[in-house]
């Protein structure tokens, strides 16, 4: 049981930590989904 509640302290505050990076590199994630967006309908 000690275990779980440990995994599960380690995995929120990895989401927050994923959440904060997205945030700061909204700009940069938008460029790369652009991008990816005129791969896949093919330049």
């Amino acid at each position: 049981m000690e275990l779980y509640f440990i995994l599960k302290i380690i995995f929120i505050i990895a989401i927050l930590i994923a959440l904060y990076a997205i945030f700061r590199n909204l700009d940069i994630i938008k460029i790369i989904l652009i991008y990816f967006k005129d791969k896949l309908l093919g330049k």
